[in-house]
């Protein structure tokens, strides 16, 4: 087998995975497996802007992990990649300097490793959102089965799927539209396996789960500008009875929050829950603008979006922020609804018994990240009662993590071809039985002429004698 390996530097952490793949044979449909994950303990790799050796530091364990996996001869020739998404465009943006800095130190710590490194880059939202596709109609067989025919065939009636990515610091819509796409902006042209795929495609940045979250308490700080200290803060979407201080460098500690123009000393902010649902969502709906335009469709802050369509897998926070209220079952959106109201409306000291398992910050956040990706799917998506039941939120495929890496390193080594493969290298069940027939006819013509030839022999010595 052949091993790939491809690091997620998300803005909020990073993870490795391991890839393998049959050398001698076709790539095709199912092929690739995921050997292991491995996930990078600490922050994502833009969080070392001002350490940028401890972002190649917190890698080699992983890399560590990885030569255990990949045989010892084979890891000269294992491609290995690292992309990072909006974390790091977000840092790029703020300081590009720190930015080439971190990428340094993560290139020279991955060279340190006797693999094929490929390169550390960061990937655009459309790249981002385009790769998530690719993986999950990959894993999913929409662009190419091996049918019984024995051949590569692009399945008949099977139409590809859409893809949601929830991130720490961006969002992803990615589908193939009934329609012409107008904004040439979001729109993307693939030719896999033979078949042409025009694609619809949108990053939001700073609209990421944690990003989001983050700019909450804002609104509520705003109105309490020049009261004396300390200031509190009412957080309609925390439990009630919940209680924290955090300062105000804090709240402002990231470039998709809006600092006040004027900069008050830090300060202690004591915030508290107060468990409004109703509160919750309208505080939410204040971080989107829903108004579009005109006769132009879109999704929200004015970007153009065609209507959804056809059947979508939502993957990374979509998953994980309704999975933690066990909300990924193909629930009704009635269902969902009344479950988080009743989650929302419960006190601090309520959650923490009925949910033990879950850590503190998770269980802070619950009500918020569900509502927020409730707000971000229907209202800012537009999917409805009815394109809600085509939504499926999932963790992983076979056994393999849903996500942009699969599609990335899928794409970096010519692994998906433009034109469907013909063949599968090495002899198909048709063939071995007709090298097998052929086989045998040979040895009986073998065996007759060696007959022929004895007693042809025999009959010499007789007539000599």
């Amino acid at each position: 087998p052949q091993y790939g390996l491809v690091f997620d530097a998300g803005s909020t952490h990073t993870a490795l995975y391991i890839y393998r793949w049959p050398a001698d044979k076709e790539n095709g449909t199912g092929i690739i497996s995921q050997v292991e994950a491995c996930t990078v303990s600490g922050p994502g790799i833009s969080s070392y802007a001002d350490n940028p050796a401890g972002a190649g530091a917190s890698l080699k364990p992983c890399l560590d992990k990885a030569m255990k996996v990949v045989p010892a001869e084979q890891q000269r020739e294992t491609p290995t990649y690292l992309g990072a998404t909006a974390g790091m465009r977000l840092l790029r943006e703020q300081n590009s300097t720190k930015a080439e800095q971190v990428f340094a130190e993560v290139a020279k710590a991955i060279g340190e490793y006797p693999v094929d490194f490929r390169g550390a880059r960061i990937l655009t939202g459309n790249e981002e959102g385009s790769f998530g596709w690719i993986t999950v109609n990959y894993l999913l067989e929409t662009l190419v089965k091996f049918s019984f025919a024995e051949k590569w065939e692009h399945p008949q009636d099977t139409e590809v799927l859409g893809a949601l990515d929830l991130g720490g610091a961006s969002t992803q819509i990615t589908f193939q539209p009934g329609v012409t796409i107008e904004d040439k902006n979001t729109s993307v042209f693939f030719r896999l396996y033979g078949t042409n795929y025009s694609l619809y495609t949108h990053s939001y940045l700073c609209y990421g789960q944690t990003q989001a979250l983050k700019r909450l308490p804002t609104n509520c700080s705003r109105s309490l500008q020049g009261s004396p200290s300390p200031q509190q803060i009412s957080h309609p979407c925390y439990p009630k009875g919940y209680r924290e201080s955090i300062t105000t460098t804090d709240l402002y500690d990231s470039p998709c929050v809006r600092a006040p123009s004027t900069p008050s000393p830090a300060q202690v902010l004591t915030v508290t829950g107060t468990g409004d649902p109703d509160a919750c969502s309208s505080a939410i709906q204040k971080l989107f603008d829903f108004s579009c335009g005109g006769n132009r469709t879109c999704g929200f802050n004015g970007v153009y979006q065609p209507p959804v369509r056809g059947q979508f897998f939502a993957f990374s926070g979509f998953y994980h922020s309704l999975h933690s209220l066990n909300l990924t079952g193909g629930l009704s959106l009635s269902s969902v609804n009344a479950t988080m109201e009743q989650f929302c409306n419960s006190s601090w000291e309520k959650v923490q018994k009925e949910f033990p398992a879950m850590n503190r910050t998770q269980l802070r956040d619950a009500c918020a990240a569900s509502s927020y990706t409730l707000t971000l799917l229907l209202q800012g998506y537009k999917f409805n009662h009815t394109t809600w039941l085509n939504i499926h939120f999932i963790r992983q495929v076979t056994n393999m993590d849903v996500g942009w890496t699969l599609g990335y390193m899928l794409n970096l080594t010519n692994m998906i071809p433009s034109e469907t493969p013909q063949r599968v290298i090495g002899l198909q069940r048709s063939n071995w039985i007709a090298a097998t027939v052929l086989l045998a006819v040979m040895l009986i013509l073998i065996f007759c002429l060696l007959t022929v030839i004895c007693l042809q022999k025999n009959s010499f010595g007789y007539e000599s004698l």
